[in-house]
């Protein structure tokens, strides 16, 4: 018996983007991601552990080496649109928020269960590692493009923000492309 459950959700990859390494986390808009197990080459979250962070503080002191499960970031169209109506711009470009992969078609994107897997027609598979909670550096980003929207970003971006996820099976992404999602056949926690 299969533990990932086959569901009838379909994402059309919309846009992807190239985020370079350096400190900025804006994207440049590509084509196609060519992506391996340690992610995409030249990429700022390229690599198969990177130095642990604010977001598991209450695990590890920060810089501690672990592994790289933030490789890339997903994010919905759909919910990039629902952002972009809260804060009052016609759209938001997902380039300003270092995404990787914007996908149209699966409902509540940003909250399908960790370890749900995003596979391409042509065998690529990524891994869900959970929801990407909203912070300060796409606002940055938002605010050198259209000054006095910046702010509005991180509480627009709320419960909206995609996820994080890590390659599990290489290959090539490209526009397009459709990727269906598989979840955890597991019943809900309950704490």
């Amino acid at each position: 018996m299969p533990v990932l459950r086959e569901t009838e959700f379909v994402g059309e990859i919309v846009w992807l983007g190239h985020v370079p390494a350096g400190k900025s986390l804006r994207a440049q808009t590509v084509s196609a991601l060519n992506l391996g197990f340690s992610g995409e080459g030249g990429a700022r979250h390229e690599g198969i552990t990177r130095a642990s962070c604010v977001r598991v503080k209450n695990l590890y002191p920060q810089g501690t080496e672990i592994r790289n499960v933030r490789q890339l970031s997903v994010l919905s169209a759909e919910e990039l649109d629902a952002i972009a109506l809260k804060m009052g711009l016609e759209q938001l470009d997902p380039s300003h928020l270092g995404a990787s992969i914007v996908l149209r078609g699966i409902p509540d994107f940003t909250h399908i269960p960790p370890s749900s897997r995003l596979q391409a027609a042509n065998g690529l598979t990524i891994t869900v590692d959970m929801e990407n909670r909203p912070c300060v550096l796409p606002g940055r980003e938002i605010e050198v493009d259209q000054p006095g929207y910046g702010a509005a970003f991180k509480p627009a971006a709320h419960g909206r923000r995609g996820v994080t996820a890590w390659v599990e099976r290489p290959g090539v992404l490209r526009l397009g492309d459709t990727m269906t999602l598989f979840v955890p056949d597991q019943r809900n926690w309950v704490q």
